[in-house]
């Protein structure tokens, strides 16, 4: 490899795990989903059109991309070397200059102009013009990358796979090559968030409270009702971590997920969502039109929270204490039982105060390194003491709802032993101060659910709570 040779290099998908366009499609998304009623008529105008229109309207945090670090160590040491870099991409300019000033690593940028999208053929001959054949290397990771290695010296192939590489090795002599992440399919899993399926077990709980577990038909509704609930919560998962890119990426835990990492292609993400919303809707087809309707309301709520309700304080936990009663609410919505009012005011109440030890522990870690205020988020540290007293007193009068319940006539009629039911009231006590003991402590994760899954103190009040109710009855 000659070292006064210019190394072209890519931008989506070899210097970033991720595509600039699809990053700043969300981002446009995220600041005004009406956008999305334009993006045809910019994309009559050609894909450049597209791209500039987009690039116009957003502001990226270069910072913030997700750089191939194996990749830029070995740009590093080219440059050492002496060699001119140059960015070369079919990103719109705009953007393109925003990274390059970021990293100062580059001698020049090539990129797409309003008016012509750099890529493929367009950009070989845009290459060749600039560096005349076989003057240049070129790094890129795509099949469209194929028409600049035929007319390149040598060829890069990053996060390509073994096929484009061969391929590449018929145009030009790769000189080096950075492997493509493999496990795709875990990722996958991983940013469905399976784990999170734990919450809609609270489907179950008006079958269990109307006492109709020995019924199989509500059983299997119920069941069909908990696939459905996880699915559309996984899209909405997926949705909510695509929307959230940049500040995922600023925090300590959640830069780790599949998309803030570059791990999964946000197309993928992009592809997923609409064909688990088709899922859900063929399982709804077998449940009543209720529960149809309630989680059209759920999903509703949910794409809300994403788009704007999670960054208005109180506001974002009053939504989620409400996304936790709507599955309640859904449970008897499949098997076609009545509300009790006890039972959502108990829930209204506890699911708040989850809600808030969410919150609370997200600003006590930010405390803890000495950080002022929660990224994308309305809260700051000083507002600790007051989510505490807010937290630890709803969590109280859940609590006293469940005692206030006992004490009614009602549970005469539903249990031969209702007095051994008012030890689910100790064990309630317990556990919400023991989750906000943890969370002043700084020992709680931010999401309760995972804790309470995790933790064995909790899972043993859990088994205790079911011995208790199974003695009542």
């Amino acid at each position: 490899m000659s070292n006064v040779s210019p190394l072209c290099v890519d931008l989506d998908g070899t210097l970033i795990h991720s595509d600039l366009l699809l990053e700043t499609f969300l981002l446009l998304l995220k600041r005004n989903p009406l956008y999305l009623l334009l993006i045809p008529f910019w994309l009559l105008k050609g894909k450049a059109a597209l791209k500039a229109e987009i690039a116009k309207r957003i502001i990226l945090n270069p910072i913030a991309l997700p750089y191939n670090k194996a990749f830029m160590n070995w740009l590093a040491i080219q440059r050492e070397s002496g060699r001119p870099l140059w960015l070369c991409t079919a990103s719109n300019y705009r953007l393109a200059h925003l990274v390059a000033e970021h990293l100062n690593i580059f001698q020049g940028i090539i990129a797409s102009t309003d008016d012509t999208n750099l890529s493929g053929r367009t950009k070989a001959i845009q290459l060749v013009e600039k560096f005349g054949e076989k003057g240049f290397d070129y790094c890129g990771n795509h099949q469209v990358d194929l028409a600049i290695w035929r007319v390149c010296q040598c060829a890069i192939v990053v996060n390509g796979s073994d096929k484009l590489k061969q391929e590449a090795e018929k145009l030009a002599e790769v000189s080096a090559s950075f492997p493509k992440k493999a496990g795709s399919f875990k990722f996958v899993l991983k940013a469905l968030r399976l784990h999170q399926w734990a919450k809609n077990v609270l489907i179950f709980v008006p079958l269990v409270a109307a006492h109709k577990l020995a019924d199989h038909l509500l059983g299997f509704d119920a069941i069909l009702a908990f696939i459905a609930f996880g699915l559309c919560a996984s899209s909405v998962y997926l949705l909510n971590d695509m929307l959230d890119l940049e500040d995922d990426r600023q925090h300590a835990r959640k830069c780790k997920r599949p998309f803030a990492s570059g791990d999964l292609s946000i197309l993928t993400g992009l592809i997923l969502v609409p064909v688990l919303l088709i899922s859900v809707i063929a399982l709804c087809w077998s449940l009543p039109v209720r529960f149809g309707m309630v989680l059209a309301a759920y999903y509703t709520l949910t794409v809300a929270y994403s788009f704007g309700l999670k960054r208005i304080v109180l506001i974002d936990t009053i939504a989620l204490a409400g996304l936790y009663t709507v599955r309640i609410i859904a449970g008897a919505m499949a098997i076609n039982v009545s509300l009790s009012f006890w039972l959502l005011l108990f829930a209204i109440f506890l699911f708040f105060s989850l809600a808030l030890v969410k919150r609370y522990a997200e600003l006590d870690a930010l405390q803890r390194k000495n950080k002022l205020k929660a990224a994308g988020r309305g809260y700051h540290v000083e507002d600790l003491p007051i989510l505490h007293s807010m937290g630890t007193a709803s969590g109280f009068l859940a609590v006293l709802v469940l005692a206030l319940y006992i004490n009614s006539p009602i549970v005469e009629s539903l249990y031969h032993h209702p007095k051994f039911i008012w030890m689910l009231c100790v064990l309630l006590l317990y556990w919400i101060g023991r989750v906000w003991l943890k969370a002043h402590r700084g020992e709680m994760h931010d999401d309760p659910v995972v804790f309470a899954m995790k933790d064995r103190a909790s899972q043993i009040i859990g088994i205790l709570s079911v011995v208790t109710v199974m003695f009542a009855i």
